[in-house]
């Protein structure tokens, strides 16, 4: 019994049961009906007496075989239905979870009904669920691991190259002048430039440093007014952008609550802002206004084509029109701004505007 299956093991628990009440009753009757006292009556009201062990036993003898038979095939009819309506829905469930196991995502548990084996299957079906999603939060976990290591790797080969490059040429001009060829031996003419590439390394090495740390950051956010602190922030760039007679347009409202790491977005902000200044010439405008939830800062000059600006965003990129660190940084301040904004899960955009030309950041608070 142990090695049969659900179905034809119901069926013979069932089956036995069956036979054991059919027989059981059938020896009571056999045993018990002749000892039973017959009384018959007339319709001259007399008495008549038999031999009532004979006559039920004759009786019973005849009907026996007619009554079990009949009983015993109801019996196997019934251990049948009986075991077919509580075998047929574990086999259902049985062979959803099989489907399950393969993570069929359309696997479900098609059996509804108020019992237990319904509550069963629904057990089942919810637990299934919860499984799916695990297992998908799980993927993008490690895909967003795995995008995260490989953005660390590429930055770190970005890193060496353009810490490669400085290093280089400061190697070949310090060994010049230590052999003394030709021009370089004026050192009072190289060594302020070498003292110059030192420090253009020291702040690169500090930004990669600073840089390298930004997903290790966790600030909690807290409530702040954005208006106040955009009009902090706005104002070493309005100073700047008067020195070179550049036109700021700061449109604010008076206040403007928002939960944010202040710390994070602050530096994110405030990379967008030099970059506008750095950016615009003179007599051209930069304006920063809110725009609904979203912060706006625009500033005149030529777009960038459609297919510069998602570069732009990759570390120790600078455009055609920028390629020196004179004029165009280090390439590290857009891929900051991106860094943070992705970390603090703020959405933004950087597209070209038409009229007037220029360049259009928006931040979506």
């Amino acid at each position: 019994m142990r090695g049969l299956k659900l179905f034809p093991k119901f069926f013979l628990y069932t089956l036995s049961i069956m036979f054991f009440i059919v027989i059981a009753a059938h020896g009571l009757i056999y045993l018990l009906a002749p000892q039973m006292q017959l009384t018959l009556s007339t319709k001259e009201d007399y008495v008549v007496s038999i031999n009532q062990a004979e006559f039920v036993t004759e009786a019973v003898a005849k009907a026996l075989p007619i009554s079990l038979s009949c009983s015993l095939l109801i019996s196997v009819i019934c251990s049948l239905l009986l075991s077919k309506a509580i075998a047929d829905p574990i086999k259902k469930i049985s062979a959803s979870t099989e489907r399950m196991m393969e993570l069929n995502r359309a696997a479900s548990c098609s059996i509804h009904r108020p019992d237990e084996i319904g509550i069963l299957a629904q057990n089942v079906n919810d637990l299934y669920a919860n499984l799916l999603a695990t297992i998908e939060h799980l993927e993008k976990e490690k895909d967003t691991v795995r995008e995260m290591e490989q953005a660390k790797v590429d930055f770190l080969r970005a890193a060496s190259h353009e810490l490669k490059n400085p290093v280089t040429a400061l190697n070949a001009t310090l060994e010049n002048m230590i052999l003394g060829v030709g021009k370089y031996q004026d050192y009072a003419t190289y060594l302020p430039e070498c003292k110059e590439m030192v420090e253009q390394l020291s702040g690169m090495i500090h930004e990669i440093l600073e840089t390298s740390r930004l997903n290790a950051m966790d600030e909690p956010p807290k409530p702040v007014d954005v208006a106040e602190l955009l009009v902090e922030l706005c104002e070493p760039y309005q100073l700047i952008a008067a020195t070179h007679q550049i036109i700021f347009d700061l449109k604010l409202p008076e206040q403007f609550p928002a939960v944010l790491p202040v710390s994070s977005f602050n530096r994110a902000v405030s990379n967008v802002l030099a970059n506008a200044v750095a950016y615009t010439e003179a007599a051209k405008t930069i304006s920063v206004y809110m725009d609904g939830s979203s912060l706006v800062i625009e500033n005149e000059c030529v777009p960038i084509p459609d297919d510069e600006i998602h570069r732009l965003f990759e570390p120790f990129y600078r455009p055609d029109f920028s390629r020196s660190r004179e004029s165009g940084g280090n390439g590290l301040g857009l891929y900051i701004v991106d860094t943070l904004f992705t970390a603090m899960h703020i959405s933004y955009s950087f597209i070209p505007m038409k009229s007037p030309l220029g360049m259009c950041f928006t931040i979506q608070l």
